[in-house]
């Protein structure tokens, strides 16, 4: 693994960021975050059975930095959107699914709301949950926008609150997808980069 994710991962974790919140802020998977992390402890995980996981760090930095540049892409991602229906509500993952989301309800004309999962949650119990302080998903046509699916396990959980809430979630639309996924819980997933490993 590069030192300079193992050092990131390690400033982070100083500045009380969760395992989760890490894993986000890398574009990695909460597994690989939990290894970076460990390199930097002293208690290096290099043994046969505690490789470091496979997985490709995402620096959209050049992307993030810019409003201009983060509506375009918004505008394309919203495109994706569209083709799935009358959106009502747009579902922005936190953290960095949010501003994505934001700018793709202002495209298509839809409420927003954001989702709070469960990696970014202290309690052990806790569940993600939908924020209170944005728009109801109650019995509305709803699209989940993320900007990396790394093992689908937070669009997953997603899903699942949305149908608990009574919402209608139509599709999953992400900047990058890691994983190469079509579908989750019957619900498709959209990708403007599907990123593949060969070999």
């Amino acid at each position: 693994m590069n030192e300079e994710l193992i050092q990131k991962a390690y400033e982070l974790r100083s500045r009380g960021f969760t395992t989760g919140e890490i894993a986000d802020e890398l574009n990695v998977s909460k597994d690989t975050a939990r290894w970076l992390i460990l390199q930097v402890t002293g208690k290096k995980m290099e043994t046969e059975t505690h490789k470091a996981p496979v997985d490709f760090a995402i620096d959209w930095k050049n992307l993030g930095s810019s409003s201009a540049r983060m509506m375009n892409v918004s505008a394309a991602m919203a495109d994706l959107a569209l083709e799935y229906g009358d959106v009502e509500v747009v579902v922005g993952i936190t953290v960095s699914g949010v501003p994505f989301a934001t700018m793709m309800a202002e495209i298509i004309g839809a409420d927003i709301t954001v989702f709070h999962p469960i990696k970014h949650r202290k309690e052990e119990d806790a569940r993600g949950a939908i924020s209170s302080n944005f728009a109801s998903v109650e019995g509305k046509n709803v699209v989940i926008v993320d900007d990396v699916i790394t093992s689908g396990k937070t669009i997953t959980e997603a899903i699942s609150v949305l149908n608990d809430l009574g919402a209608n979630p139509l599709g999953v639309v992400v900047l990058i997808d890691k994983k190469g996924i079509s579908e989750i819980g019957n619900v498709p997933v959209e990708s403007l980069i599907r990123v593949s490993r060969l070999g």
